[in-house]
């Protein structure tokens, strides 16, 4: 119907669809087709272009949990990249639980170009077993597996056993997530080793896990303050800033000043952080940029460039406010 209305052959339609006219359709036909396309409303057979070609122009993001802020700006910078050639397909699940090999497989059978994993853990990657373009996001010490874009979270952790050193902190607990991905275990084991060199301890007994869930922080601080404050715990960091919020809260209820009592932190500087009450002290972890960074070396992958670099690593820093030092905003 198109090539009738257009005055075209049918393989002029199928170049002009598929954008590939370049030196083999003329600037007339090209318009004629267009505007045929645009008033029979004309739409391409996706599932029927992508058998032909063996792929489609789907990219999967995989994450663990989109209902997080952090992952808007992800989704932008990985949107901003792919441009509009590739249309975007995440597959997530419930909040904190990351999706399994199996569910992730059964995606593959779409063609997609290509895929984004975000925060993934090794054993999920063995599972996973595919072929075709792959790009971690957050996925540190696992660049064995796929081309990676990586934050230092390492160095933001640092810099925050350093700033509750300075505090006068010697007691503090530690709220971790349950995921089991390798960002938190690195974050977690970089805020330890430098607390532990600066005199800061924290005890097993002062460490609780839970899903990145406010309420369930929330929960989980409120069953274990009474012992913390009694065993002279003075700060609390938690590995995600929507943990923190969880503790705010629940501080909130219980009377418990911050950060005069209780000095509160957490990690992804999420917009959130800035405008609480008070400000939430937070590891900034640049979002956007891990997105467009990823996306464009996927995009690379997929047109069949080789890559200079199989790994890029953006920096974390601290951003400091009032829930860790009064005189902050």
């Amino acid at each position: 119907m198109v090539a009738e209305q257009a005055g075209v052959s049918v393989a002029t339609v199928s170049l002009v669809a598929n954008g590939k006219t370049a030196g083999r359709v003329s600037a007339d036909n090209l318009a004629k087709v267009r505007a045929a396309i645009d008033e029979l409303g004309y739409v391409v057979d996706g599932i029927g272009s992508s058998l032909a070609k063996g792929v489609s122009s789907i990219v999967i993001l995989v994450a663990p949990d989109i209902s997080n802020p952090f992952f808007a700006k992800v989704i932008s910078g990985v949107r901003e990249a792919l441009g509009a050639d590739y249309q975007l397909l995440l597959s997530v699940t419930d909040s904190g639980q990351f999706p399994l090999a199996a569910d992730v497989r059964r995606l593959m059978s779409l063609r997609p170009a290509g895929l984004l994993v975000d925060a993934p853990n090794s054993s999920f990657l063995a599972d996973l077993s595919i072929s075709g373009p792959l790009v971690l996001l957050d996925a540190p010490g696992l660049a064995e597996f796929a081309p990676a874009v990586n934050l230092d979270v390492a160095h933001g952790a640092r810099q925050l056993a350093a700033h509750l050193a300075a505090q006068g902190h010697r007691q503090v607990a530690y709220v971790d997530s349950v995921t089991g991905t390798e960002t938190f275990a690195v974050r977690r084991a970089a805020f330890l080793a430098e607390a532990a060199t600066l005199g800061i301890e924290v005890a097993a007994e002062h460490t609780v896990e839970t899903t990145i869930d406010v309420g369930a922080a929330a929960a989980a601080f409120a069953a274990a303050w009474p012992d913390w404050q009694r065993a002279g715990v003075t700060a609390v960091v938690c590995s995600t800033d929507t943990h923190a919020y969880g503790v705010l809260q629940e501080a909130r209820v219980a009377g418990v000043r911050i950060p005069e009592e209780l000095a509160v932190a957490g990690f992804d500087d999420l917009p959130y952080s800035a405008t609480s009450s008070p400000g939430l002290t937070s590891v900034h972890l640049p979002a956007a940029p891990l997105g467009l960074e990823a996306g464009a070396l996927l995009r690379r992958l997929m047109q069949g460039e080789v890559l200079e670099r199989a790994e890029v690593t953006l920096e974390s820093s601290l951003v400091v406010r009032g829930s860790t030092s009064a005189g902050a905003i």
